[in-house]
């Protein structure tokens, strides 16, 4: 499929003959068909995730599916949420076993048969055994994949000063949206449909594929690809392997006692992945912050940058709950027709993508436009515009929250609107953030920041795991008070980055 998209670049024969894919470097479409297939696998199985965990118990839709889990929506966010914060927090340890383990394309192969294991494994009946280790491989390859693939596209151009590099990340990342916006439509509609399980493995068949586009296009890739960048030691891979050990050791050791002793709880069990997912965000930025090795210049940028980070996590907070809260208003609360057109709730799940590949050029092109009459927001603002943007999203969302209470059933356009909503703060912040991301990091931690990055993903998510659990603070996130109250959280958080960005932009000293 990949040489389908291939051109010659120039004539045959002369220097720079090889096949391009859209004049980029050949292996550009070995990445873009690996990503675009495992975003389907991955996005497919997140459109059921939730109606799976509710089908059969007393939050599911009215005439859905059953053979679900059965669980109510307070319990179904938790675990969405402490997934997809794992998923994010596990691309640290995935960069690391890149950098100093097995080299990035060694990794990514690892991580396509893992996630592949993870979907087959979600395909077993058999209840939640199945269910919740099938989720952990999906986690644990996505947080390999995650890191090392983005890694393997920088390497196919000449420095970051290579003209390509940028029209090279961004068909990439079209790749990752395209296979975001079609896998609900598939997976989600025979998972939802048909058989649970066959959804999930359709979601490995889609691995597959990806994981055979990328073992047949390898020799595409740079030769970088293949080195491992920093070597463990021998003392170091010893170390290593005794910390791991201790860990899970300890963990076993502790959920033994715990489900020995008749405690057990599934929410209970969920509390030390949260906790988890918030100390180690705090411990690295901490870590950061404290190095006495930074300069003065860098340690005002690090001051700055927790401003970024802190807004940043209160958006995906309330922006992945697209996934959970919102999407469990939709399977239980909305209409599944539209125009007379019957469809499944997980469908849901495609129109986040889809309004990204239709935005996203318009943004660059305003965002350009706006910056040739010098009138270009700065990063203070456009993180600001998000920050608010997002908590109207949730403001918009009282109004069908308020209509569906005696239990009429709201019009689909409603969540249409909450997506949109959202996706228009996703565009004015996310890539603002993977960008200052880079500029503000210290010299000794450029490598590792866009891993810190994705760490406000982690945080956001955890805290909606801690508010939904009913084990702590048991939080109706889909309730009236809980929605306004993350509104006017996420509001006020983005007027109060507004009214202290002169404070923040001198914090920031050349970085605009």
């Amino acid at each position: 499929m990949a040489s389908s998209l291939t051109k010659d670049s120039v004539s045959p024969g002369t220097p720079g003959s090889e096949k391009t894919f859209f004049g980029h470097p050949r292996g550009l479409a070995t990445l873009f068909m690996t990503e675009m297939w495992e975003r389907f696998s991955y996005y497919g199985m997140k459109a059921l995730l939730t109606v799976y965990l509710l089908s059969g118990g007393p939050d599911a839709g009215k005439g859905s599916m059953g053979g679900g889990l059965a669980m109510d929506v307070a319990t179904t966010t938790v675990i969405v949420s402490v997934y997809s914060a794992m998923v994010y927090l596990l691309a640290m340890p995935g960069g690391w076993l890149g950098d100093r383990v097995w080299g990035p394309r060694k990794t990514v192969a690892i991580a396509a048969v893992t996630i592949m294991a993870g979907h087959l494994t979600l395909a077993l009946p058999g209840g939640q055994a199945p269910f919740f280790a099938g989720l952990a491989l999906v986690a644990a390859g996505s947080g390999l994949l995650k890191a090392n693939i983005s890694t393997m596209v920088g390497h196919l151009y000449d420095g970051p000063e290579d003209p390509r590099r940028d029209g090279g990340f961004t068909i990439f990342y079209m790749g990752i949206n395209a296979g975001a916006f079609f896998a609900p439509l598939a997976i989600g509609t025979v998972g939802q449909e048909v058989n649970w399980h066959l959804g999930f493995g359709m979601a490995a068949v889609g691995m597959a594929i990806g994981l055979i586009a990328f073992l047949l296009g390898t020799r595409h890739l740079s030769p970088q690809s293949s080195l491992v960048p920093k070597p463990l030691s021998v003392e170091e891979r010893r170390s290593w392997l005794t910390k791991g050990l201790t860990w899970v050791i300890v963990a076993a050791v502790f959920y033994g006692v715990v489900g020995f002793t008749g405690h057990f709880t599934l929410n209970w069990a969920m509390i030390p992945l949260t906790v988890i997912g918030l100390v180690v965000p705090a411990g690295v930025l901490l870590r950061i912050k404290r190095d006495k090795e930074l300069t003065a210049t860098e340690q005002s940028k690090m001051t700055g940058y927790i401003w970024f980070f802190v807004a940043a996590a209160v958006f995906w907070m309330i922006y992945d709950q697209g996934a959970s809260t919102v999407q469990a208003f939709g399977e239980g609360k909305a209409a599944g027709s539209l125009l007379g057109f019957d469809f499944p709730s997980s469908w849901y799940q495609s129109l986040n993508p889809l309004f990204i590949m239709a935005l996203a050029p318009v943004f660059a092109f305003v965002w350009v436009w706006l910056n040739r009459r010098g009138k270009e927001p700065s990063t203070i603002v456009k993180f600001s515009m998000g920050l608010i943007l997002v908590g109207v999203s949730f403001f918009f969302f009282l109004i069908p929250l308020g209509m569906a209470a005696n239990g009429t059933a709201v019009s689909p356009m409603w969540l249409v609107g909450i997506y949109f909503i959202q996706t228009v703060g996703e565009l004015c912040l996310s890539p603002v953030g993977l960008s200052v991301t880079t500029k503000m990091a210290p010299a000794k931690y450029a490598s590792q920041m866009m891993g810190v990055w994705f760490l406000a993903v982690t945080a956001g998510d955890s805290i909606t795991s801690l508010l939904s659990n009913p084990a702590i603070a048991g939080v109706d996130l889909s309730g009236t008070p809980a929605v306004f109250g993350e509104a006017a959280l996420a509001a006020l958080a983005g007027f109060a980055v507004w009214m202290y960005r002169r404070k923040v932009k001198s914090l920031m000293g050349d970085v605009h």
